[in-house]
């Protein structure tokens, strides 16, 4: 038996124990968790399950989906990773925050139900959301792949409408060294006659090709559902012209347009079960809330610039966005990512645009050490690169360094901005979806 011992664990302890469980932290296989769902009557689950994968996009549609639903009257349960500082962040249901007990509960659950079975880390958090969510008797649970799809946990139950927002270059060790690979690995998380929606307006033959042999009902952006924008706002290419225009998502650049547009197309694939009136529809897209999407705070006259951006098409999209900023003081960066992430793609991008560098390491296991982040810099013709020992010495650093009307930009991984924003003073559980709902 791999059970742990019966004491009673706080969920730090717990957490500890996964990390540790499995011989591997990064595993892709299905069978284990399967066989620990079907222990726990979760094979086919009692809600609506939509599963979002893509390289870069699936945050913010996991949160306007939230919001859309929970707006719309549902119980709503989100599954999401990784977490900026708690992770309970990555468990919510109406867009609350799992509390401690609930996961210790849930992970003495499963700990129960391992017989001779051992789960990574993220394996053993996905099968919490799953049960966390039965028990809490949602309507629907919007799950959010943390790698490729095919053999990501969130893609151990079956979906009821799967999206695939984007297909870029990351996790090429694992998923593949091109668009075509990664594309397919995507691609497993769709169902036969299930509709499929995809918001990626090149998407890869093997995408289009697998749902073709999977008999998947597919809805691809720019050929069966788009957007036109009006003003700010946008509207349903083919929508209703009498109908008031849809706001556009609060975080992120112009490419939150297309995501809000899929979200609406997921929407009206499932009206049939889970119907949403346009109100609320308006009123989840208006109110959704995502953490460290080119979040902004001024601090002493400075502003504060946050993102997770941590591959080269995330990083161009958060730089295209700074760039319509309009005119600006001097720009310090705070950076720090995780090592297998194409470094250059991403850093030479900010080069131009930044006036000093303060770097660090952002993970003890897999993060770049500044050491490194501050060679790749230098021979990218970096002016000024300082190393720290941390995020909070370097966003100390910043700080001291930037003054009023300039601007400090913090990047690289979750691990980056959630430090930063808990080393500045503004780390809050991110749980809000905004009015009541009603339906």
């Amino acid at each position: 038996m791999v059970t742990s011992s019966r004491r009673v664990r706080t969920l730090e302890e717990w957490l500890a124990w996964f990390e540790t469980l499995h011989p591997k932290k990064i595993d892709l296989s299905l069978d284990r968790v399967l066989v620990v769902l079907e222990r726990l009557g979760l094979r086919e689950p009692p809600y609506t399950v939509i599963t979002v994968a893509g390289t870069n996009g699936k945050g913010s549609c996991v949160a306007m989906l939230e919001s859309i639903y929970w707006h719309a009257g549902y119980a709503v349960g989100a599954f999401t990773s990784p977490h900026l500082w708690r992770f309970n962040e990555r468990v919510r249901v109406d867009g609350a925050d799992a509390s401690d007990e609930e996961l210790i509960a849930i992970f003495e659950a499963i700990d129960a139900a391992l017989g001779t079975i051992t789960l990574s880390y993220f394996e053993s958090s996905t099968v919490a959301a799953l049960l966390h969510f039965a028990r809490r008797g949602v309507d629907v649970a919007v799950l959010e792949v943390g790698m490729g799809g095919r053999l990501d946990s969130a893609n151990a139950v079956d979906t009821d409408c799967a999206l695939i927002v984007s297909i870029d270059l990351d996790h090429q060790e694992w998923l593949g060294p091109d668009r075509e690979s990664i594309g397919r690995e995507k691609a497993g998380i769709m169902r036969p006659g299930k509709p499929v929606v995809i918001a990626d307006r090149n998407p890869p033959a093997s995408l289009l090709a697998h749902a073709s042999a999977l008999g998947a009902s597919v809805q691809l952006i720019g050929r069966d559902f788009d957007y036109r924008r009006v003003g700010d706002d946008w509207r349903l290419r083919d929508g209703d012209p009498a109908a008031s225009p849809l706001p556009r998502p609060v975080f992120g650049g112009d490419e939150q347009y297309s995501n809000a547009a899929a979200c609406a197309a997921v929407v009206a694939q499932l009206n049939g079960t889970l119907p949403v009136a346009p109100e609320a529809l308006a009123a989840g897209i208006r109110n959704a809330f995502l953490r460290g999407r080119l979040e902004r705070h001024d601090i002493d006259g400075t502003e504060w610039v946050f993102d997770v951006a941590h591959n080269p098409a995330a990083a161009a999209v958060l730089l295209a966005s700074l760039e319509r900023d309009g005119p600006h003081g001097r720009t310090f960066a705070v950076f720090a990512a995780m090592q297998d992430k194409d470094l250059s793609g991403v850093l030479g991008l900010f080069v131009p645009l930044v006036d000093g560098w303060f770097v660090t390491r952002a993970s003890a296991d897999r993060g770049a050490t500044g050491a490194r982040l501050q060679e790749l810099l230098h021979g990218l013709g970096a002016a000024r690169v300082v190393l720290v020992a941390n995020v909070e010495a370097a966003c100390a650093a910043a700080r001291m360094a930037a003054g009023s009307g300039d601007r400090v930009l913090v990047f690289g991984s979750f691990h980056t901005v959630g430090a930063a924003t808990a080393a500045l003073g503004l780390y809050c559980a991110p749980s809000r979806l905004g009015d009541q709902p009603g339906k």
